[in-house]
C-alpha cells in the first residue's frame, strides 16, 4: 500500500511538473478533418509544439462557421496564451479577435489569411500566388507532352470564394494562361472564367464533380477536353471521376491534363495511374515548423521571423508574413519528393 502510494504521489509531483514546467498554451483551430492535409498540418503542430514544451487545444470545426467561431471563443475563455488559426472564412472572426486582442492573446493566421480584422498578428503560409503559376505550367508543360502544339480546349475550376488562398492561387494560374487565351492558344470552350463563376465553396469534391458534369453535356458532345486547371487534390478527383464517367482515359480518348494540390495520398495514386497530372506539394512540417518558432519567439519577447511584409493585405493592414515554397510534383519527380523527404512511405502510396 505505502508502495502505492508512493507512486501515486510520485505521478502526481511528475504531472504538476510538467504542467509547470510547459511555457504555455496554444490554442489550435482547423477547418476540418475531410481533408488528409488538415489532419498532417494539426498532428504536425501538436507535435513539435510539444516538443517545444508547449501544451496544446487541438480543435477541428468540420467546416461549420459557428462551431469554429465557439471554439475559438471557448480556447479564449480558457486562457491560451496564443491563437493559431486555420479559417474556414476568413471573414468571420472579426469580434473573435477583437475579445482575443483585449485578452492579451496573440494571433497567427495559419496557411489562410483572416481578413478584416486589425487583430491578426502574423501569416504564416506557402507562397500562394507561386502555388497557381506551378499549376498552369505544369498544366500547359502537359498539354504540349501529351497534345501536341495546340490548340487547347481547357476549363478552369478555383477554390473556395472565403477562403483568400484561393484567389491567389487562380490569379497565379491566370498569369501565365492569360496570354495563351489571349493568343487562342487555349480556349475557354465553357466561357467560365473568374472565381465568382469557377469557385468551388468549401472546396467540394463532390461540387467540382457535377460542375464538370455539366461542362461536358453542354460543351463538350462533340469536342475533347484537353486540360483541367483545378486548385485542389479533393476537387482533381471530382473532376477525374466525371471525365471518367464519358469515357476519357479508355479506348481512344485521352485523359486530360488535371493538376492539383497538397500532394494528398489519392491523388499521388491517381498520378501513378496516368490519371491526374500533378499536384503541388506544401509540407505541412516546415509550415508547422515555422508557426512554432513565430509563437516560441512572440512568449519569449523575441521578433517572429518573417519574409514578406507587403503581399497580404487583409483589408485592415498588412499582415507580417513568412512565405514558404510550394514544390509541383508529377511522375517524374513524386518519389524523390514525397518519399525522399520522409513525408510519406512507399507503403502508403503502393
Amino acid at each position: 500500500m505505502k508502495l502505492k502510494t508512493l507512486l501515486a504521489s510520485a505521478t502526481a509531483v511528475i504531472a504538476l511538473g510538467t504542467a509547470v514546467l510547459a511555457d504555455g498554451t496554444i490554442g489550435i483551430a482547423m477547418p476540418t478533418k475531410s481533408s488528409a492535409r488538415w489532419i498532417s498540418d494539426g498532428n504536425s503542430m501538436v507535435e513539435q509544439f510539444q516538443a517545444a514544451g508547449y501544451e496544446t487545444d487541438l480543435q477541428y470545426a468540420e467546416d461549420d462557421i459557428p462551431n469554429q467561431l465557439a471554439q475559438i471563443e471557448n480556447m479564449i475563455t480558457k486562457g491560451v496564451d496564443v491563437l493559431v488559426i486555420a479559417a474556414i472564412d476568413g471573414t468571420t472572426l472579426s469580434n473573435a479577435l477583437e475579445n482575443a486582442h483585449f485578452a492579451d492573446i496573440k494571433v497567427i493566421a495559419y496557411d489562410r489569411l483572416i481578413r478584416d480584422s486589425a487583430y491578426v498578428d502574423y501569416y504564416a503560409t506557402f507562397d500562394n500566388f507561386k502555388v497557381g503559376v506551378q499549376q498552369a505550367t505544369s498544366l500547359v508543360d502537359g498539354l504540349k507532352a501529351r497534345f501536341g502544339e495546340g490548340p487547347y480546349n481547357v476549363e478552369l475550376f478555383g477554390g473556395s470564394p472565403d477562403d483568400n488562398n484561393a484567389y491567389f492561387f487562380y490569379n497565379g494560374a491566370m498569369s501565365v494562361l492569360d496570354p495563351l487565351i489571349a493568343d487562342g492558344t487555349i480556349n475557354i470552350v465553357s466561357g467560365q472564367m473568374g472565381m465568382d463563376t469557377v469557385g468551388t465553396l468549401r472546396w467540394d469534391g463532390a461540387v467540382a464533380q457535377a460542375r464538370m458534369d455539366n461542362i461536358l453535356s453542354a460543351h463538350y458532345t462533340d469536342k475533347q477536353v484537353h486540360g483541367v486547371l483545378s486548385p485542389y487534390d479533393g476537387l482533381s478527383i471530382g473532376i477525374l471521376s466525371s471525365l471518367k464517367g464519358v469515357g476519357y482515359g479508355s479506348g481512344d480518348q485521352q485523359m486530360p491534363i488535371v493538376t492539383g494540390q497538397d500532394a494528398e495520398v489519392p491523388s499521388v495514386k491517381s498520378i501513378l495511374a496516368g490519371e491526374q497530372y500533378s499536384t503541388v506539394f506544401k509540407d505541412t512540417r516546415s509550415l508547422a515548423g515555422v508557426t512554432v518558432g513565430m509563437v516560441d519567439a512572440l512568449l519569449k519577447g523575441g521578433e517572429p521571423e518573417i519574409n514578406d511584409t507587403s503581399t497580404y493585405d487583409n483589408g485592415v493592414k498588412v499582415i507580417p508574413s513568412y512565405l514558404l515554397e510550394p514544390v509541383p510534383v508529377d511522375a517524374s519527380n513524386w518519389e524523390e519528393v514525397l518519399i525522399g523527404s520522409g513525408y510519406y512511405t512507399m507503403d502508403q502510396i503502393k
